[in-house]
């Protein structure tokens, strides 16, 4: 594996990695009232996945463009992060969403 694929592998596992920290932080936020900072995180969260999906998307294009991708063990970490960062994002929003209908049910704000 060159550097050059190397970067953008951990550029991929960074980015995925602060996006699954934010909705983390989201879901905490929620989770004690407050649905302002919920939401940012929650923005933070798809901005931090957004940056990770670009490097993605970079692969993506060498590779249907000829260039080999070489299948290594950090690759697919590497993508597993990221998938499964997508995946706790999209539960963070359906969580914060019961948690404000709840709150909104019991008659107070979250």
């Amino acid at each position: 594996m060159n550097e050059e694929m190397e970067q953008i592998i951990f550029q991929i596992i960074l980015h995925g990695g602060n996006g699954r920290s934010s909705a983390m932080e989201a879901i905490a936020a929620a989770k004690s009232g407050d649905a302002e900072e919920a939401r940012k995180k929650l923005q933070d969260a798809a901005e931090e996945l957004s940056k990770a999906h670009h490097y993605q998307t970079e692969l993506i294009q060498n590779e249907a463009g000829g260039e080999k991708t070489e299948m290594t063990l950090l690759m697919v970490h590497a993508q597993d992060h990221l998938m499964n960062a997508m995946t706790v994002k999209d539960m963070a929003a359906e969580i914060i969403e019961l948690y404000e209908k709840i709150t909104e049910q019991r008659g107070a704000s979250i």
